[in-house]
């Protein structure tokens, strides 16, 4: 097998698809310890988690200080809009969000208002606004303060196991990930290779590929040794 960016050929892209969703498949939700489903509080914490993810800071920066503002209380847009704007500093300091924790606070209470006045707090109206048209879904995720394309592009990629309108869902930034292993970038032969592997799990792990060359060459090491 060639190393990170080569060519390899479909049993070893299979064994490196394994290898890579065994040791690092967890989404980012699971991570924060979001038990994801198609509830209020839980979509609520995933965008939560979309927007800080989606700032140039580290995703362990962003998942600790989702778990912070959870741990504040501040788990459903109900209590992020009424904690005052100090309150939110806090939290996202305390999980070392400090490099834009200030406009970010601010984001997250307007976010909070827009939610409650909108969609009254449940994303799963917004779902039904856009009537499983995913491009819309994208649309409107994108006017929260602070979750630009990035943002609901990740928000989707994790939700896609409770809205599966978005599925199978391989994003920009998971294609990235399969070009640094050398696997195919295309989206159907990521899925087949994958095999019974849930998509968001897949494109999780791609995304830590993407974001760290160490868990590529590590995937690579190990799906040689077998």
């Amino acid at each position: 097998m060639t190393v990170v960016g080569g060519d390899t050929g479909r049993a070893d892209e299979r064994a490196v698809v394994r290898v890579l969703v065994d040791a690092h498949g967890e989404t980012y939700a699971h991570e924060a310890g979001i038990a994801l489903r198609n509830t209020p509080q839980p979509l609520y914490r995933l965008l939560v988690l979309a927007h800080l993810l989606s700032a140039r800071i580290r995703g362990s920066v962003a998942v600790a200080t989702a778990r912070a503002l959870h741990e504040a209380g501040l788990r459903d847009p109900r209590r992020m809009a009424a904690a005052d704007w100090q309150e939110r500093v806090d939290a996202l300091g305390r999980g070392g969000y400090r490099r834009y924790d200030e406009r970010t606070a601010t984001q997250l209470g307007e976010a909070a208002e827009l939610l409650l006045d909108r969609w009254g707090g449940d994303l799963r109206r917004l779902r039904a606004e856009a009537d499983g048209d995913v491009d819309e879904l994208r649309r409107l995720l994108q006017e929260f303060p602070g979750v630009g394309p990035s943002g609901a592009a990740i928000f989707l990629r994790e939700a896609q196991s409770v809205w599966p309108e978005a599925a199978p869902l391989v994003d920009a930034k998971a294609l990235q990930g399969a070009r640094r292993l050398g696997l195919p970038q295309d989206p159907d032969r990521l899925l087949g290779l994958a095999g019974r592997t849930e998509p968001a799990v897949l494109s999780s792990a791609l995304v830590r590929a993407a974001l760290d060359k160490r868990v590529a060459e590590d995937t690579l090491r190990r799906a040689e040794s077998r």
